[in-house]
């Protein structure tokens, strides 16, 4: 197929007076159309209609573009339009993409292209459909036709002004009762919800659930349409970082995976080992202030576990409460001091309930009154101990800007165990008279 010689000066003369609606005209076009067009045309006249393209269709068109006309364009291109024109691009081609870039371009690109890892801007995709507002009805139709053919991902149909700022999003019905001569501006419905590309995932995830959308647009901070997350793939990514986060809590690493090899494995774990090797000698230590009474009396190495486990059992349940709060943005700074004081009356309440029936086991079983209440006041002491510290070090570790799930788990057993330790034995220390 080729352009009859008669239409080619029109073609260019179209090109040349028009390049937005000349622009407008390849956004609707089949790629086949598209790219015998691009083969007639001067490379500097194209460039200038490549300005006003959405870049996803601008980088569908210049994936297999010859090198004149991607030199043509990407000197013509302003950053912003070229960050994300270079987005859509597939990897082989960004390479020759960026070699045609001048120096300051690519900083400029790169810079707007740093998003913050978990960011909105990170996960998004740029297979989205978009038309500019002058777009035609009719127009738009024919080519959601072509792509439905073509498998096209399934999603909301955006519109976008000139500049690719997001104007507003199509309803199916009504661009099918609307007139085939009507604009796309004229009939898309305003004030679409969208994230900004520097928003936590996991807000983008909560919205999604608020409003129920299968996707949501991602904008930059003037309103660009920059792509889309889909409900279904932030989904994977959470529950990805929901296992990340539970290996991280107790010292693996986030990126592990089983079958990763040994010596990654062991990279990701031995720092963190090592860690909770310090912590146990500090465990160890505080015992050790107490070898005296352990060797006057020695029942109470029997309990030294029960006291220190059950510590960490509570700390566990208070810590994962905590975590689900912070991911899902329900702790706000104000709340901070309730959440203890919450935390601190559940945790005083468990150690009396708990108290109560380990000092009844433990005086069944040994026979002395004072053990059940060493015991019972341990319990106390310790449980209060795990839900503080089950909520203060992963909002402590999120305010000194650390990753919460860090290995909270092994800081939290070092709290539960010293306080479980010093004050169980503390207590027998007190009351050894009525233990001996």
């Amino acid at each position: 197929m080729e352009v009859p010689m008669p239409l080619l000066p029109l073609v260019h003369r179209f090109f040349e007076t028009d390049p937005v609606a000349a622009a407008h005209s390849l956004e609707t076009m089949e790629e086949e159309e598209c790219a015998l067009v691009l083969k007639v045309l001067p490379a500097p006249l194209l460039a200038e209609a490549f300005r006003y393209l959405q870049p996803q269709q601008a980088a569908v068109l210049l994936k297999d573009a010859p090198p004149e006309l991607l030199e043509s364009v990407v000197a013509n291109l302003e950053p912003q339009q070229g960050a994300y024109i270079l987005l859509s691009l597939p990897q082989e081609t960004r390479t020759v993409f960026l070699d045609y870039l001048p120096e300051k371009a690519k900083r400029e690109i790169q810079e707007l292209l740093t998003y913050p890892e978990n960011s909105a801007g990170r996960i998004m995709t740029t297979e989205f459909l978009a038309f500019h507002t002058e777009v035609k009805v009719r127009d738009a139709i024919q080519r959601i036709r072509t792509l439905a053919n073509q498998k096209a991902p399934a999603s909301y149909t955006y519109v976008v002004d000139r500049e690719n700022h997001l104007e507003g999003v199509i309803n199916m019905r009504d661009l099918l009762v609307a007139s085939g001569e009507e604009t796309l501006g004229s009939i898309m419905r305003k004030g679409v919800f969208a994230v900004d590309c520097f928003m936590d995932r996991e807000e983008v995830a909560n919205q999604l659930t608020k409003r129920r959308f299968f996707a949501v647009p991602v904008t930059d901070q003037e309103q660009r349409l920059l792509g889309i997350i889909k409900a279904d793939q932030l989904l994977g990514d959470i529950q990805q970082e929901a296992t990340e986060d539970i290996q991280k809590l107790f010292g693996a690493g986030g990126d592990e995976r089983v079958f990763s090899p040994i010596a990654f494995s062991l990279r990701k774990r031995l720092p963190w080992l090592h860690v909770n090797l310090a912590t146990a000698f500090l465990a160890a230590a505080v015992v050790g202030l107490f070898e005296g009474i352990i060797a006057k009396i020695t029942v109470l190495a029997v309990f030294l576990p029960v006291v220190a486990g059950q510590g960490g059992n509570a700390g566990i349940q208070t810590l994962a409460v905590v975590m689900r709060g912070l991911v899902m943005r329900e702790i706000a700074p104000h709340r901070v001091w309730p959440l203890l004081r919450k935390e601190a009356v559940i945790g005083i309440l468990n150690g009396i309930t708990i108290g109560v029936v380990t000092g009844a086991v433990a005086w069944l079983w040994h026979g002395k009154a004072a053990l059940g209440v060493v015991i019972g006041l341990a319990m106390i002491v310790n449980l209060l101990a795990a839900g503080l510290a089950g909520a203060a070090i992963p909002l402590s570790m999120k305010a000194m800007g650390l990753d919460p799930a860090q290995s909270s788990g092994i800081v939290l057993t070092t709290v539960t165990d010293v306080v479980g330790f010093f004050s169980f034995l503390g207590f027998a220390v007190l009351f050894q008279s009525l233990l001996v």
